[in-house]
């Protein structure tokens, strides 16, 4: 098919594909592309991005112009756009097989803005994080004002978005303002590569190596090594994108792998770790895998000449003392010859390598920047030395990047590090993509997505890579079970446990509920190694470990232990569960289904105080049969339990003691005994909650008595969902008095959600509830709608919600008579919820606050947001900041408040608003009789429009402020306006 006919036939897709996310960012590195081949004119450029107007109707310009400019430029777009999109926005689109080349012409053009156009992509992605450097410069050089910089730095750009504006600006002032930026950028460049890559010709052996290492990289990455039964699973046709953010909250989106190593959101210049953290199960073993195996065959991180991959878990089982040279060479791969030589062109060149640690709270000991090592030939413990490279005492100058889950990294280890990238799972669009390359056929694709989509709390659940996998991995099992269908964690492990041991013996089990004791002696015997390894920070098992657990080759046959790819090990096989997870899993059903486990188990289990001092090592030691507890007690060195496994551990003790599950019980153990263990629990999460509500402080008089919870809070909170008794929920949320529920930054995602959903619905009174700097998500907020009739109002500030989101939490709220407040600032909304909320305003008279700063809403949507404004007595609070609504908007939502009476806050910062929307806006001071402050900083207002203001307030006494700063005025006319009228700020 001809690539003009491609773009008309999926015009609808590529739209939804460049816009469905509500950031310009993938329709902008498409224009930049295509500026760059030539395709596009510079006028064309500026036909297309018009501002104030809607992303969909830019992309619509484009499509228009590229599809008739011919065959040639939609063969272009097709590739450009390939390019551009992240692989899960791709699904389901078509590309032109001759893809043009898009290879970046390097040569120097015959002029320096020729130069800024034909290397447009890379100049972009150079230009993060020096931004304000190329500003001074331009400045020093009298190409740029004040002004020109503010406007390039004005916070509502992204980082591209704003080297883009600065590209833009640079080639509007001609060629010598453009030779200052690439000067720039050419000296900045010198020190990160102490020789020019063009210009290295390493030794022919370091060639050899390089070539004998990627080929060693490649072979370990190239199939999924993540999960059970995938051994035959190549990355390529399963791995899928996860969300990646930073960590710093930004107005940035989403990353790629290679944002991870590159300059966006750095925060420490000096150090050279990068962390990737996430839950357990958020992928981030998978997505290190990708990037060795891109890195390996040169398409990715083509920056570093070598990359050498780690495995913490792995590590722990390194008991010698080693120098740097030998770690690397020992457990990654070893030269043929010349060592000595390579290792040396490694310190000579330490910008052009990468180490990669996976799993850093696997590790035994926690992480120290006591002991000193700064010779990379000096031999020290394993974890002395890994220590040391992460905080850049060893080789200096090498870029790390370590993964960990989020609440084992300590403050002592965030000093050193370079920047923090968050995975957080897969997107609704992830977890469409997963399913389907997890299943080839498209037929049971499209019924598993079905399944899934039906059950809420279990799309809530896939999310999670890992637990994605598993319910597509169980498809039949899922299929079947109808109604019954898992609502929580526990219920998916059970499923996968149910699976794979029926795999074994298909013909003896059938569905009913003797699968279990069938291979209960199995069961016990994994669990017991399981449970060991939990309680002492082992997850690497060796022969021996196995023998004294009594587990055979036919229990490792069941496929949850896995080899271990443990590359120092060379006389023994050793074992490993296939994920932390299930390993979790499976000594929460040795505590259950054992009868040799001591009583005060779950107590200790559930325990917060011994896990702070450091004593969990010793009290789970007393809970192990007395045989195995003097081989725990020689290991000193090891550090205590972790308590994020403890709680995953805990949290399947709870689901498995549920009553759903007791009938699973009954063939396998001593139903009185499951029964005591079920109270136990039941009364262990109440005294943890009852703790947290004690330790409330009392609220100062005349405010509101507010609960920040923290993250254990909602590992109990999870803990009673797992539960699945709304008796014991019920009876833990009734002694809870609070106004207000403070869970920001406490890792909230979909399944977070449906728990407190499932919780909170049993509060007596009315709270308010914060979730910013989260991952709700629009799946996170269904989720919470079983809850939303006990708020009164809703915070969910920076948390990737998107208009459909938006779409089903109205409909459910305006039937909540208590609902008053939401803030939903840094989110994706667009003027496609506007209606919405415009229809929320015109229906609940009891509404006073609404806060949508830093979306995408543009005039549009202010037009529409204004019907309903119209109709509206109530609202106290309005916050529009940092979207484009423009002249047009604001003077239809200044009309449209003219008549109120209620409004006392209104802020419209950052909104490209210019003298005709302030005098739009001095309409409504002189007619508003309860107006008190006006926010209108970060826009254009001019001279004409601030007299306006000053005019309109000579007839309002009740205005306290009018904010003003960095609008279009000199310092002179801000100086002459503040002497006519004190309540403007500039």
């Amino acid at each position: 098919m001809l690539a003009e006919e491609l773009v008309l036939k999926q015009r609808t897709k590529i739209l939804h594909a460049l816009c469905s996310s509500g950031s310009a960012e993938h329709l902008e590195r498409v224009l930049d592309i295509l500026l760059a081949k030539g395709a596009l004119i510079w006028e064309d450029y500026q036909n297309i991005q018009v501002p104030g107007r809607t992303l969909y109707t830019n992309a619509r310009q484009l499509l228009d112009l590229v599809y008739t400019k011919g065959v040639d430029t939609c063969g272009l777009f097709l590739a450009a756009l390939k390019l551009a999109l992240p692989e899960a926005q791709a699904v389901g689109l078509s590309f032109s097989e001759s893809c043009s080349n898009l290879q970046e012409n390097d040569e120097c053009q015959s002029t320096s803005n020729q130069t800024l156009l034909a290397q447009r992509p890379s100049l972009v992605h150079k230009l993060q994080g020096c931004v304000d450097g190329v500003l001074a410069a331009l400045l020093d050089s009298g190409h740029f004002s004040s002004a020109d910089c503010d406007e390039v730095r004005l916070p509502i750009y992204t980082p591209t978005q704003q080297a883009r504006r600065l590209l833009d600006h640079v080639r509007s002032r001609g060629d010598l303002a453009a030779s200052v930026l690439l000067q720039y950028i050419h000296q900045k460049q010198e020190p990160g590569l102490p020789l020019n890559q063009r210009e290295l010709t390493p030794p022919k052996e370091f060639l050899k190596y390089q070539k004998k290492l990627s080929s060693s990289v490649s072979a370990q990455a190239c199939f999924l090594s993540t999960y059970a039964g995938t051994s035959h699973m190549s990355l390529d046709d399963i791995y899928t994108d996860g969300q990646l953010e930073l960590a710093e909250v930004n107005a940035h989106g989403p990353l790629g792998l290679e944002d991870i190593v590159g300059l966006v959101g750095i925060v420490n210049e000096e150090a050279d770790t990068v962390l990737v953290s996430g839950e357990a199960g958020s992928g981030k073993s998978t997505l290190l895998q990708r990037l060795h195996l891109l890195w390996a065959r040169g398409v990715a991180l083509q920056d570093f000449l070598l990359l050498f991959p780690f495995s913490c878990r792995r590590l722990n089982s390194e008991h010698n003392e080693l120098s740097v040279q030998e770690l690397l060479f020992q457990h990654c791969c070893w030269p043929d010859r010349n060592q000595e030589e390579i290792f040396q062109f490694i310190l000579d060149h330490p910008h052009q390598i990468l180490f990669t640690f996976d799993g850093l709270d696997e590790l035994k000991q926690s992480f120290t920047d006591e002991h000193r090592v700064c010779c990379p030939t000096q031999r020290a413990p394993v974890h002395v030395l890994l220590f040391n490279l992460i905080q850049g005492s060893l080789m200096k100058g090498v870029q790390k990047v370590v993964t960990s889950r989020s609440e084992a990294v300590s403050p002592l280890l965030k000093k050193h590090l370079r920047k923090e990238v968050v995975l957080k799972g897969f997107s609704p669009t992830g977890i469409d993509s997963f399913v389907r390359k997890h299943h080839r056929d498209p037929t049971v694709a499209a019924k598993v997505l079905e399944s899934m989509q039906a059950n809420t709390a279990l799309l809530g659940l896939c999310h999670s890579p890992v637990l994605c996998w598993i319910v597509s991995q169980c498809h039949k099992e899922l299929l079947g079970c109808g109604e019954g269908s898992p609502k929580t964690i526990t219920d998916v492990y059970l499923m996968i446990l149910q699976h794979f041991l029926q795999h074994q013996s298909p013909l003896k089990s059938t569905m009913g509920l003797g699968w279990l004791q069938e291979h209960l002696k199995t069961v016990l015997l994994l669990g017991q190694l399981a449970f060991e390894g939990i309680t002492s920070t082992c997850y690497i098992f060796s022969g021996t470990d196995l023998e004294a657990c009594g587990v055979t080759e036919k229990d490792i046959c069941m496929v949850f232990l896995i080899k271990s790819k443990d590359m120092s090990s060379t006389h023994s096989k050793c074992y490993e569960f296939s994920h932390v997870t299930l390993q979790c899993f499976f000594a929460a059903l040795f505590i259950v289904l054992s009868s040799n486990t001591n009583r005060s188990v779950i107590p200790k289990l559930f325990e917060l105080e011994n896990r702070e001092t450091g004593l969990t090592r010793v009290c789970f030691t007393a809970c192990l049969p007395s045989s195995d507890q003097q081989q725990q007690a020689s290991e000193k060195e090891s550090k205590a339990a972790e308590t994020p496994n403890l709680q995953i551990t805990a949290m399947f003790v709870s689901g498995l003691l549920s009553q759903r599950h007791q009938n699973l019980w009954l063939h396998c153990c001593p139903s009185a005994a499951v029964e005591k263990k079920a109270r136990q629990v039941a009364r262990c999460l109440s005294k943890g909650i009852q703790k947290h509500f004690r330790s409330i402080p009392q609220p100062v008089q005349g405010e509101k008595k507010s609960m920040h919870a923290m993250p254990d809070f909602v590992w109990l909170i999870k803990c009673l969902y797992e539960m699945q008794e709304s008796r014991i929920a019920k009876d833990a949320m009734s002694k809870l008095e609070v106004d207000h529920l403070k869970l920001t930054y406490c890792n909230i995602g979909p399944v977070e959600c449906t728990a407190l959903a499932y919780v909170l619905q049993h509060l007596r009174n009315p709270v308010g509830l914060q979730l910013d700097n989260n991952s709700v998500g629009d799946v996170g907020v269904e989720q919470l709608l079983p809850c939303m009739h006990i708020c009164n109002s809703l915070y969910l500030r920076n948390n990737n919600i998107t208009d459909e989101g938006i779409r089903k939490l109205i409909a459910k709220v305006i039937q909540c008579d208590s609902f008053q407040k939401i803030a939903l600032f840094n989110n994706k909304l667009t003027d496609a919820c506007m209606q919405d909320f415009s229809y929320l305003l015109k229906t609940k008279q009891v509404f006073i606050s609404l806060r949508l700063g830093n979306n995408n809403i543009t005039a549009e949507g202010a037009k529409q947001l204004a019907e309903g404004l119209k109709a509206n007595q109530t609202l106290a609070y309005l916050g529009l900041w940092g979207n484009r609504i423009g002249d047009a908007g604001t003077e239809a939502l200044a009309s449209s408040l003219e008549r109120s009476n209620s409004l006392v806050w209104l802020s419209l910062v950052g909104n490209g608003v210019g003298s005709a929307g302030a005098c739009a806006l001095a309409n409504l001071i002189r007619k508003s009789t309860s107006l008190q402050e006006l926010w209108l900083t970060e826009n254009c207002i001019t001279r004409t429009g601030v007299e306006c203001l000053i005019q309109a307030l000579k007839h309002n006494t009740h205005v306290t402020s009018v904010w003003l700063r960095n609008n279009d005025l000199s310092l002179e006319d801000a100086e002459e306006m503040k002497q006519l009228e004190s309540r403007l700020i500039f």
